[in-house]
């Protein structure tokens, strides 16, 4: 899915978003996986402080956990790369 479309998705607060399409959108952000144990996914971004936190849970991403991350981009004006498909 394109990565505008991932992202009003998320905007909109849909509760229906899998989890690849969650990663997707947090690494088109500049996020990298740091660490994984379990169900957790942490990632971590070099101008953002705070650490995200996604699970895969029946291969959908946490509703809150997405609000999160868009609060994070938000707060921290990420700009959206949707050339990088990494």
């Amino acid at each position: 899915m394109n990565k505008r479309k991932l992202l009003a998705k998320a905007l909109s607060g849909s509760k229906n978003l899998r989890f690849s399409e969650v990663v997707s959108l947090a690494k088109a952000f500049g996020f990298r996986v740091s660490r994984v144990k379990g169900s957790h996914h942490i990632f971590v971004h070099s101008n953002v402080r705070e650490l995200v936190n996604l699970q895969k849970v029946g291969g959908r991403a946490k509703p809150y956990q997405v609000k999160q991350l868009m609060e994070l981009v938000e707060r921290y004006s990420l700009d959206l790369r949707e050339d990088e498909d990494r």
